[in-house]
């Protein structure tokens, strides 16, 4: 493997502003360590709905503003500056707060084939594709699905 740098204008970007998603690297590109991303969500809008994985942890770093996240069955908010690492097989699931926008740094190790699972989801926001064929890849991208009261309370506050 070799160094990889990605610059800024070459990243893949997803959505329009305010909720966008940046992809940065995926495991062909880092020979399976990690895959990573930037998402910016506007101040109150979601970001992934509950899931966990089975192999992965994932790593949330604050580059600016805040995050509520579902870790387990609690609520926690991330701030500016601020790191979350969620092990695999825990339940989580995020959103910006009502306050305040986020810009958040995600990172999956060991990675996992992601980008073509963040393009479905942006055609599935796009009205180009089905919820459906999301539900279909849980396996393949290693992100299963579940319900959380506790999330669902938190988010209709």
């Amino acid at each position: 493997m070799t160094t990889l740098l990605v610059r800024h204008d070459e990243a893949e970007q997803l959505g329009s502003t305010p909720d966008t998603m940046t992809l940065l690297a995926d495991v062909s590109q880092t020979d399976g360590h990690l895959s990573t991303n930037r998402a910016t969500l506007g101040r109150g809008s979601d970001g992934a709905t509950p899931h966990f994985h089975t192999s992965s942890a994932e790593m949330f770093f604050m580059l600016d503003g805040e995050l509520e996240v579902l870790n387990g069955d609690e609520i926690v908010t991330v701030r500016t500056g601020d790191m979350l690492f969620v092990p695999p097989h825990t339940n989580h699931a995020f959103g910006a707060t009502e306050r305040s926008g986020a810009d958040v740094l995600i990172v999956f190790t060991p990675g996992v084939e992601l980008f073509e699972y963040f393009r479905m989801i942006d055609r599935i926001r796009r009205g180009e594709a089905s919820p459906s064929e999301i539900l279909a890849t849980q396996d393949r991208f290693d992100n299963h699905f579940v319900d959380s009261a506790a999330w669902r309370a938190a988010r209709a506050a």
